[in-house]
């Protein structure tokens, strides 16, 4: 277990003083020490002090709360416009995607309203850091896992709920609210988008705050004691630093790569909602099966339901997302199939003959920052359009599924 003692600042004297002003912790394990700087992650102030700490020559290296993905996003802003909508969905990338996109609406509408981009002592410390010739550490969770396992903790009941309520609140609003100004002092983008329902909510806070905590702690103890970082500085946000403060002098963590492995884990569910696409898939057939044993005409209109519904409702879904005619013809033929075989869904069918039907263009890529600022620009921007394609129909068609299940069990019970 790493050997951990809290003192206090004395080697220098800005950092000293400015304590009073920004909260600065410094710790030390097995004779390493760490700085750790809590941030508002839209203040100007806190972007020049980052600035202050790397120039005064005391840190080896700087430790970010940025994961990958969010690092790339930074140092590469043009990202988005290079990726490959083919691939994206034919991996089933297409709803984290949409997330990302509408959680740096989300960063834009904030940047516009402020005059300062969200993180920008984020953008400071790497920039300031590569001058120096610092290492850059990137020690927070991959936001697809975070978003992951937000999901898996959800209650099924109310998946729905958090991610529409997400998304309607991170794009249908032009202006920003002095409450969300308030939170992203203290919490990043992430963090922010998902208080509404993480404020009372122990099932959404310990994946997206306690559980982060606990990993960027780790992974603070690994790179400084496995590097032998002489003095490190973490430049993370306000909310995340008593936190992170507590863990390390707690000694809670005694195998740093055996918490980053388990938290970096999306669990399987191992109740019965594992098996309810497949059991749902199952009394289906067997209503067909029960239908034409008792008459045929009775199985034809169980097909005929299952088709008109589950059809229906993923090419209404399509319409509604303003999809090609023949896109929306693809829902319809394609749902009432997919729909039978939960490894596959309708969404990536009616995505993959959008992205055929209506190339995107250069431009949809490179306006692809601005147009998601705007509920229209969801659907101006053809990029943004083929991902509501693919989420709006597989919404319908799993609303059919039920739907047309519930008919398929009156036609049983009533026959």
């Amino acid at each position: 277990m790493p050997e951990l003692k809290q003192e206090h600042i004395t080697s220098s004297a800005k950092i000293n003083n400015e304590a009073k002003v920004e909260p600065i912790k410094t710790l030390e394990i097995d004779g390493h020490k760490i700085t750790i700087l809590g941030t508002a992650h839209i203040s100007q102030a806190s972007a020049d002090k980052v600035k202050e700490l790397i120039a005064t020559g005391e840190f080896d290296a700087v430790a970010v709360e940025l994961c990958p993905s969010r690092h790339k996003a930074i140092v590469n802003p043009d990202l988005l416009s290079k990726m490959d909508l083919f691939q994206v969905i034919k991996k089933g990338q297409a709803s984290m995607v949409a997330a990302s996109l509408a959680l740096s609406a989300f960063q834009q509408r904030m940047a516009e309203r402020l005059g300062i981009e969200p993180g920008a002592e984020m953008r400071t410390a790497i920039k300031d850091a590569a001058e120096a010739k610092l290492p850059v550490l990137l020690i927070d969770r991959e936001i697809g896992t975070t978003l992951k396992r937000i999901y898996h903790n959800v209650p099924w009941w109310r998946r729905m709920e958090l991610y529409s309520g997400l998304l309607a609140s991170i794009i249908s609003r032009e202006s920003v609210s002095v409450e969300e100004i308030e939170r992203l002092k203290e919490g990043d983008v992430l963090e922010s988008a998902f208080s509404q329902f993480a404020e009372n909510e122990k099932h959404l806070f310990k994946p997206l705050i306690s559980e982060r905590d606990e990993y960027m702690s780790a992974r603070l103890i690994k790179e400084s004691v496995e590097n032998d970082y002489q003095h490190t500085l973490a430049v993370v946000g306000a909310g995340h630093m008593k936190g992170i403060e507590h863990i390390l002098k707690s000694r809670s963590i005694n195998d740093p790569d055996t918490t980053i492995q388990q938290l970096d884990t999306i669990p399987e569910s191992i109740n019965w909602l594992k098996f309810l696409p497949w059991l749902i898939v199952a009394l289906v057939l067997t209503g067909f099966t029960i239908g034409f044993m008792r008459s045929p005409d009775v199985g034809m209109t169980m097909i005929i339901d299952w088709i008109l519904i589950n059809g229906g409702l993923a090419a209404l879904g399509a319409a509604i997302a303003l999809a090609h005619p023949l896109t929306i013809l693809t829902a319809f033929l394609a749902a009432p199939i997919t729909s039978l075989d939960p490894t596959t869904g309708v969404g990536m069918f009616t995505a993959l003959a959008e992205t055929y039907l209506r190339k995107p263009t250069v431009g949809d890529f490179s306006r692809l920052r601005n147009d998601t600022t705007s509920l229209r620009g969801w659907w101006h921007n053809q990029v943004t359009r083929i991902l509501l394609i693919f989420l709006l129909s597989s919404l319908g068609s799993a609303i059919g599924t039920y739907v047309a299940g519930f008919k398929i069990l009156e036609l049983i019970t009533g026959s």
